[in-house]
């Protein structure tokens, strides 16, 4: 007779986890959703650039002294980058690994392309490499203004403005958010599938509320560069 040892009812490891596709989906899931939050956060804060430098100037100077006294100048703002740090490597690192995975399984192409799965699982590809790299240029326009020839540091209003006023700036940055909405609107449903949540019966709700998500976050962030393009943000 064999008898289980308590080895045996080890919950497998964390190793094991990420070695597997479900655990690899999951933490792009996890990842997807707290970077979901945070740019909803980020496109509410956005929309005070419509109030004027000085209330977007101010923000941007909360955001820096958000915890204090408890947080130090800038703690908690830093303790948020790390966090989307993680998340973003995370989620390319388990996107990439996935996609590299899905191809070795069937390295002869269809003869025949599928519609529908395939179709958007190439969308969330190429959506994510565009995001990725606005990713890059957008922190080194308006985070460290290294592409950013009329950059002025402390004023995060002026260098929105001076940014959107360039066409090349409007055209990148409405580029990326129109991939950003396609992203969510499928990986949202894709995540709650992963984690458990969705079901038949849920299945509406949860790709209804991923479609507001991606309209809120499209129609958020547009909202600046098409404010300024306009002359409402000046």
């Amino acid at each position: 007779m064999v008898t289980a040892t308590w080895t045996d009812r080890r919950p497998p490891s964390l190793r094991a986890a990420w070695d597997s596709s479900v655990g690899k989906k999951a933490v792009m899931a996890v990842s997807g959703l707290v970077m979901v939050l945070y740019l909803l956060a980020h496109a509410f804060g956005n929309l005070k650039v419509f109030f004027g430098p000085g209330q977007f100037d101010g923000y941007a100077h909360w955001l820096r002294t958000m915890g204090e006294p408890a947080m130090h100048y800038t703690w908690t703002l830093w303790v948020i980058r790390v966090v989307m740090v993680v998340a973003v490597v995370a989620h390319v690192v388990s996107a990439y690994q996935l996609s590299r995975r899905d191809i070795k399984a069937r390295p002869v192409r269809y003869e025949h392309k599928r519609g529908g799965s395939s179709h958007a699982t190439r969308t969330m590809r190429w959506g994510g490499i565009i995001l990725l790299l606005f990713l890059i240029w957008h922190i080194l326009d308006l985070t460290t203004g290294t592409v950013h020839s009329g950059f002025q540091p402390g004023h995060p209003y002026a260098n929105v403005v001076s940014t959107f006023k360039n066409w090349y700036g409007d055209v990148i940055y409405i580029v990326a958010v129109l991939a950003l909405g396609l992203h969510v609107q499928h990986g949202f449903w894709s995540a709650a599938q992963t984690l458990g949540v969705g079901s038949v019966k849920r299945d509406r709700l949860i790709r209804t509320a991923g479609n507001i998500v991606a309209v809120l976050l499209t129609l958020g962030f547009i909202a600046v560069p098409v404010g300024v393009m306009t002359g409402v943000v000046k």
